[in-house]
């Protein structure tokens, strides 16, 4: 079989290749070739996809020792997504003790209160504003802030160098490698004051997180919190920003959501169904351990597969008209944030993040609009605009 070459080809804004929808249909285990690293096999059914993120025939460890199917000549590889059970479920483990359901709705008031104020910022300097920069952006910056414990004298210091995880920043590979190392730096001495001195923040949880007389060493602290750094700061600046950018282009939808508040949880969850997060498949190819039966066909033990999540949230085996946007919908079970052992254990914050932020907006700008062009990342992993310009 020819593999065809991915990804497939640009696409404008936050649409989806066609091409995706007729593999679903006619081809749902494609054979595809990435720029770099061997051949592999692409899934797009609902079905498929999950199955592949939650079962333990498919490997994330694997991906470390192979030639992977990628985007670039590195690697993309992390602390968590190069384990398998059970090295993953010990440190997962430990990270839940502290990365909990509480600790993130204790940061709710503090998340809206810093909406709150980047919003009157944009109002008192007035339209024509850029809301990726003056509010997708430094609402999840700060939120993270609020999340470690950063003190407000460092909090300008931590954003320059969290910068290196912005997609949108301009700054070479040997740039954000020297800020990504002053960040590590940083937070390992944050972490050795909050063990003389704790806080109520989650590197202080993180410091004292144990499972039976278990605890997480410096190392493995220090990558947890950027690999959580990482997660949740680019992606979540990305969400919100094309949340607001697929309200404005479903009018009808916004004043929906704006006259019933109360519909916010679930049209967040239909917005992270709606939108293609990621230009190509999720970047973290599995391999079977064994041979394994998918709806088009078998995946034979060492092959690897890379999951469309995407093009799963778009199946009509799963939503009913998946290609219509509606904040109604009951769109739970979506993929976005991965399933089973490697689900994305910072979900919870990224929806109260979009929540709050959406919330905010829509109240104090009823009237926003676009008001010129909204350029849009290229060749990057999360899509998002560049720049968007609004008024109101």
């Amino acid at each position: 079989m020819i593999a065809r070459s991915y990804p497939f080809g640009p696409v404008d804004g936050l649409e989806i290749d066609p091409m995706y929808a007729r593999l679903r249909d006619d081809e749902p285990l494609a054979r595809v070739k990435l720029p770099h690293g061997e051949e592999g096999w692409l899934l797009t059914r609902y079905d498929d996809v999950r199955l592949a993120l939650g079962d333990p025939r498919f490997s994330l460890a694997q991906a470390a020792v192979r030639d992977t199917p990628r985007m670039g000549p590195q690697r993309i590889g992390a602390i968590l997504t190069d384990l398998d059970p059970p090295d993953h479920t010990r440190l997962r483990r430990l990270l839940a003790h502290a990365f909990t359901v509480r600790r993130v709705e204790q940061l709710r008031a503090g998340a809206e209160r810093i909406a709150g104020e980047l919003l009157d910022e944009m109002e008192k300097a007035g339209p024509p504003a850029d809301l990726v920069t003056a509010y997708a952006v430094p609402l999840p910056g700060l939120m993270v802030c609020d999340l470690l414990g950063v003190p407000y004298t460092d909090r300008d210091h931590f954003q320059d160098l969290a910068a290196a995880f912005m997609s949108i920043t301009a700054m070479t590979d040997e740039e954000k490698l020297s800020r990504l190392g002053e960040l590590a730096a940083y937070l390992s001495g944050l972490a050795d004051q909050r063990r003389e001195h704790q806080e109520d923040d989650l590197i202080s949880a993180l410091v004292v997180a144990q499972e039976e007389g278990d605890r997480l060493t410096a190392d493995e602290l220090v990558q947890l919190t950027v690999l959580l750094l990482g997660a949740g700061y680019d992606s979540t600046a990305a969400h919100i920003a094309n949340s607001v950018y697929t309200l404005l282009q479903f009018p009808d939808q916004a004043e929906l959501l704006r006259s019933n508040p109360e519909l916010m949880p679930a049209a967040v969850e239909e917005l992270l169904r709606w939108i293609p997060a990621q230009e190509i498949s999720d970047i973290l190819p599995r391999y079977a351990l064994e041979d394994v039966e998918l709806s088009g066909g078998t995946v034979q033990a060492g092959e690897p597969v890379l999951l469309a999540k995407h093009a799963a949230n778009r199946d009509p085996r799963q939503y009913p008209d998946p290609d219509r946007f509606d904040v109604t919908r009951n769109a739970k079970g979506h993929l976005t944030f991965g399933h089973g052992p490697h689900h994305c254990i910072g979900a919870q914050l990224a929806r109260m993040d979009l929540q709050v932020a959406l919330t905010a907006i829509l109240e104090r700008f009823p009237a926003l609009r676009l008001a010129g062009d909204v350029p849009w990342r290229t060749g990057m992993a999360m899509r998002g605009p560049l720049a968007m310009p609004v008024a109101w």
